[in-house]
Protein backbone atom coordinates (compact mmCIF):
# COMPACT_ATOMS: atom_id res chain seq x y z
CA UNK A 1 0.00 0.00 0.00
CA UNK A 2 1.05 3.33 -1.25
CA UNK A 3 0.78 6.92 1.12
CA UNK A 4 0.07 9.42 -0.94
CA UNK A 5 2.32 12.46 0.78
CA UNK A 6 0.85 15.89 -0.48
CA UNK A 7 -3.07 16.48 -0.97
CA UNK A 8 -4.27 16.99 -4.21
CA UNK A 9 -3.75 20.42 -5.20
CA UNK A 10 -7.31 21.83 -5.60
CA UNK A 11 -7.49 20.67 -1.57
CA UNK A 12 -4.27 22.61 -0.91
CA UNK A 13 -5.83 26.01 -2.61
CA UNK A 14 -9.66 25.46 -0.47
CA UNK A 15 -7.56 24.80 2.89
CA UNK A 16 -4.90 28.18 2.23
CA UNK A 17 -7.43 31.10 2.71
CA UNK A 18 -7.92 29.73 6.38
CA UNK A 19 -4.10 28.35 6.81
CA UNK A 20 -1.81 31.13 7.85
CA UNK A 21 1.29 28.21 6.44
CA UNK A 22 -0.66 27.87 3.26
CA UNK A 23 -1.96 31.83 2.58
CA UNK A 24 1.43 31.36 0.10
CA UNK A 25 1.56 28.41 -1.33
CA UNK A 26 4.69 26.13 -1.34
CA UNK A 27 7.15 26.89 -4.52
CA UNK A 28 7.02 24.37 -7.06
CA UNK A 29 9.39 20.90 -6.44
CA UNK A 30 11.88 22.35 -8.94
CA UNK A 31 11.94 26.17 -7.20
CA UNK A 32 12.48 24.78 -4.08
CA UNK A 33 14.83 22.22 -4.97
CA UNK A 34 16.96 25.04 -6.50
CA UNK A 35 16.56 27.85 -3.52
CA UNK A 36 17.84 24.63 -0.84
CA UNK A 37 20.07 23.65 -3.19
CA UNK A 38 21.59 27.55 -3.02
CA UNK A 39 21.13 27.64 0.51
CA UNK A 40 23.99 25.24 0.95
CA UNK A 41 26.35 27.04 -1.15
CA UNK A 42 26.07 29.47 1.20
CA UNK A 43 25.41 28.33 4.72
CA UNK A 44 27.37 25.25 6.55
CA UNK A 45 25.94 24.36 10.04
CA UNK A 46 27.71 23.47 13.30
CA UNK A 47 27.45 19.87 13.16
CA UNK A 48 28.69 19.56 9.93
CA UNK A 49 32.02 22.13 10.86
CA UNK A 50 32.59 20.28 13.58
CA UNK A 51 32.49 17.06 12.08
CA UNK A 52 35.07 17.97 9.51
CA UNK A 53 37.45 19.47 11.90
CA UNK A 54 36.69 16.10 14.38
CA UNK A 55 38.94 14.12 11.38
CA UNK A 56 41.91 14.92 12.41
CA UNK A 57 43.04 16.19 8.63
CA UNK A 58 42.77 19.33 6.42
CA UNK A 59 39.27 19.88 6.31
CA UNK A 60 39.36 21.80 3.22
CA UNK A 61 38.60 25.60 5.03
CA UNK A 62 39.52 27.75 7.58
CA UNK A 63 36.75 28.83 10.39
CA UNK A 64 36.99 32.67 10.79
CA UNK A 65 35.81 33.96 13.83
CA UNK A 66 34.59 37.82 12.73
CA UNK A 67 33.72 38.75 16.66
CA UNK A 68 35.20 41.69 18.73
CA UNK A 69 38.70 40.44 21.14
CA UNK A 70 36.20 40.46 24.16
CA UNK A 71 33.90 37.89 22.91
CA UNK A 72 37.27 35.83 21.08
CA UNK A 73 38.09 35.64 24.39
CA UNK A 74 35.13 34.70 25.89
CA UNK A 75 35.55 31.74 23.83
CA UNK A 76 36.09 30.19 20.02
CA UNK A 77 36.11 26.97 18.00
CA UNK A 78 39.44 25.65 18.18
CA UNK A 79 41.83 26.71 15.33
CA UNK A 80 39.57 29.44 14.31
CA UNK A 81 41.80 32.16 12.81
CA UNK A 82 40.21 35.40 14.96
CA UNK A 83 39.62 38.33 12.19
CA UNK A 84 37.10 40.57 13.41
CA UNK A 85 34.78 42.19 10.16
CA UNK A 86 35.87 45.62 11.07
CA UNK A 87 39.26 44.53 10.58
CA UNK A 88 38.42 42.35 7.71
CA UNK A 89 39.05 44.52 4.49
CA UNK A 90 42.83 45.88 5.76
CA UNK A 91 43.92 41.80 7.20
CA UNK A 92 42.40 39.38 5.25
CA UNK A 93 44.17 39.01 2.36
CA UNK A 94 47.12 38.95 4.88
CA UNK A 95 45.89 36.49 7.14
CA UNK A 96 43.87 34.10 4.85
CA UNK A 97 44.80 32.20 1.15
CA UNK A 98 42.16 32.76 -1.53
CA UNK A 99 42.52 29.38 -2.30
CA UNK A 100 41.08 27.70 0.82
CA UNK A 101 37.30 28.60 1.87
CA UNK A 102 36.44 30.00 4.66
CA UNK A 103 33.48 29.55 6.79
CA UNK A 104 33.08 32.39 8.77
CA UNK A 105 30.92 32.71 12.52
CA UNK A 106 29.75 35.43 14.80
CA UNK A 107 27.35 34.68 18.01
CA UNK A 108 24.57 33.19 16.87
CA UNK A 109 21.44 33.10 14.99
CA UNK A 110 20.21 36.58 16.50
CA UNK A 111 23.18 38.59 15.07
CA UNK A 112 24.17 38.75 11.24
CA UNK A 113 28.00 39.55 12.09
CA UNK A 114 29.03 36.44 10.06
CA UNK A 115 26.92 37.35 7.27
CA UNK A 116 28.61 40.92 6.95
CA UNK A 117 31.94 39.26 7.28
CA UNK A 118 30.99 36.71 4.48
CA UNK A 119 29.82 39.38 2.68
CA UNK A 120 33.07 41.50 3.07
CA UNK A 121 35.37 38.44 2.20
CA UNK A 122 33.56 37.15 -0.79
CA UNK A 123 33.89 41.22 -2.03
CA UNK A 124 37.76 40.93 -1.40
CA UNK A 125 37.06 37.82 -3.67
CA UNK A 126 37.64 34.79 -0.99
CA UNK A 127 34.61 31.36 -1.45
CA UNK A 128 32.95 32.32 1.39
CA UNK A 129 30.25 30.30 3.75
CA UNK A 130 28.41 31.35 6.84
CA UNK A 131 28.19 29.01 10.27
CA UNK A 132 25.00 28.90 11.17
CA UNK A 133 24.21 29.01 14.64
CA UNK A 134 27.35 30.43 15.28
CA UNK A 135 28.76 30.26 18.22
CA UNK A 136 26.42 30.24 20.53
CA UNK A 137 24.80 26.67 18.72
CA UNK A 138 29.03 25.41 18.55
CA UNK A 139 28.29 25.81 22.36
CA UNK A 140 24.68 24.78 22.93
CA UNK A 141 25.70 21.68 20.79
CA UNK A 142 28.17 20.39 22.99
CA UNK A 143 31.66 21.35 20.92
CA UNK A 144 34.92 21.91 22.71
CA UNK A 145 36.08 25.44 22.54
CA UNK A 146 38.75 27.53 23.94
CA UNK A 147 39.16 30.35 25.98
CA UNK A 148 42.07 33.00 27.30
CA UNK A 149 42.14 30.70 30.16
CA UNK A 150 42.16 27.38 27.88
CA UNK A 151 39.59 25.10 26.65
CA UNK A 152 36.22 24.18 28.03
CA UNK A 153 33.34 22.31 26.86
CA UNK A 154 29.67 22.11 28.07
CA UNK A 155 27.32 18.94 27.90
CA UNK A 156 25.12 19.53 24.66
CA UNK A 157 21.55 21.35 25.05
CA UNK A 158 18.94 19.07 24.71
CA UNK A 159 16.96 21.20 22.46
CA UNK A 160 19.90 22.00 19.60
CA UNK A 161 21.53 18.07 19.63
CA UNK A 162 20.18 15.04 20.36
CA UNK A 163 20.56 13.39 23.95
CA UNK A 164 22.83 10.57 24.21
CA UNK A 165 23.32 10.52 19.84
CA UNK A 166 26.87 10.92 17.96
CA UNK A 167 24.78 12.76 15.22
CA UNK A 168 21.32 14.46 15.15
CA UNK A 169 20.69 12.08 11.58
CA UNK A 170 19.86 15.31 9.32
Amino acid sequence: MTTQLTAPADRVLRAAPDNPVLRVAPAAPADAAAHFRASLVFHADVSDVAAALATGGDPGFVVLDSRSTESWDQGHVPGAVHLPTALIAEQAERLLDKSVPVVAYCWGPGCNGATRAALALAELGFRVKEMLGGFEYWVREGFAFETWEGSGHRAADPLTAPAGAVECGC
